[in-house]
């Protein structure tokens, strides 16, 4: 199916000559090295044997990678190393997240986490919304001192510079830096086939995450063509009660039709408390939910229990607000 030869310089001044392979044979797939080594014995090496062609790929990509890493050279070229894929921008970032990943300071990094979590339900947002996990590994590994440190983090812009920078810095504050800014350093610490390696590994690990993602949302789609609740959607799919409703969110956005399951779920709300939400809607937006729920609910009337049940149909009504608004508009058009 594929073959390619490669040559090695030696100090001797010599050329020591080697065939990569990939062979198909009744389904099952081989990718083979063959190397003629300095006394002119043959060797060879099996990288993989079987069904699956992504595994196959990956197997031929990483053993080629490695092999130019130790100075073969092919003689037609060909793209093994993931960065090729990669401008020099995103490569770069890659590299700052796969050295975080390896030099992170755990302990600063579950303060990041805390301080997250607490955030996140002061605004009534998901804590990926406030910061990834990835953003958190960056400022526990580079451990920024100043604003102008901070900006230089991927994903961290001027809008969470001005909501969350001080508060970060004030944790950031006393701790050692693992080096200085600017982080053009890190490319030299970075072992390249170590590097290439997680590249495959987060391309593999994106990939089964849109496959889950698909397969929750046919789960949902079919849970709620039953018109099954919030309970017993949780139990079918395993997610979160609170991440479900921005799954919900998403299939609306993705243009699926939920009016009449988002009305069913609204349906033990109180009609009064439904319309004071939706003029508050009309009045302030529908951007951020806690001033809505501050114009429908007196502080004393809540709990923290309440309060997530009520963000809940909160963000139902949200979605039939954003629906007839959107309509209005196209009416208007």
């Amino acid at each position: 199916m594929f073959m390619n030869s490669l040559e090695k310089a030696t100090e001797e001044g010599r050329v020591r000559t080697a065939q990569v392979s990939i062979v198909e044979n009744q389904g099952v797939w081989f990718v083979m090295w063959n190397e003629i080594k300095e006394d002119g014995r043959s060797e060879q090496e099996t990288w993989y044997e079987g069904l699956h062609w992504d595994e196959m790929m990956s197997s031929f990509r990483e053993g080629v990678f490695m092999k130019q890493c130790g100075g073969f050279k092919p003689l037609l070229e060909m793209s093994v190393s993931e960065v090729d894929g990669l401008d020099g921008r995103a490569a770069f970032v890659q590299m700052l997240h796969f050295y975080s990943e390896k030099h992170s300071n755990e302990e600063l990094y579950e303060a990041l986490r805390q301080w997250r979590w607490k955030q996140a339900s002061r605004e009534s947002k998901a804590q990926f919304i406030v910061a990834t996990n990835r953003l958190l590994k960056l400022i526990s590994t580079f451990v920024p001192q100043t604003e102008e440190e901070l900006l230089q983090l991927p994903g961290f812009g001027r809008t969470k510079l001005s909501m969350y920078g001080a508060e970060i810095l004030a944790l950031t504050a006393k701790l050692p830096q693992n080096g200085l800014f600017p982080l053009t350093w890190v490319e030299e610490k970075v072992d390249p086939m170590e590097f290439n390696a997680w590249l495959m590994e987060e391309k593999e690990r994106k990939r089964k995450a849109e496959a889950d993602k698909q397969e929750i949302k046919r789960k949902l789609l079919e849970a709620i063509s039953r018109g099954e609740q919030l309970d017993k959607l949780m139990e079918q799919t395993k997610v979160q009660r609170r991440n479900l409703l921005l799954w919900i969110e998403e299939l609306d956005r993705d243009g699926y039709d939920l009016e009449s399951y988002i009305e069913q779920l609204l349906e033990p709300i109180p009609a009064a408390e439904r319309e004071r939400a939706w003029r508050a809607f009309q009045q302030q937006g529908d951007r951020y939910l806690k001033p809505i729920l501050q114009a429908v609910y007196k502080e004393e009337e809540l709990s923290a229990k309440d309060a997530d049940r009520i963000y809940e149909w909160l963000r139902l009504l949200r979605m039939k607000f954003r629906r007839a608004n959107a309509m209005k508009s196209v009416e208007a058009s």
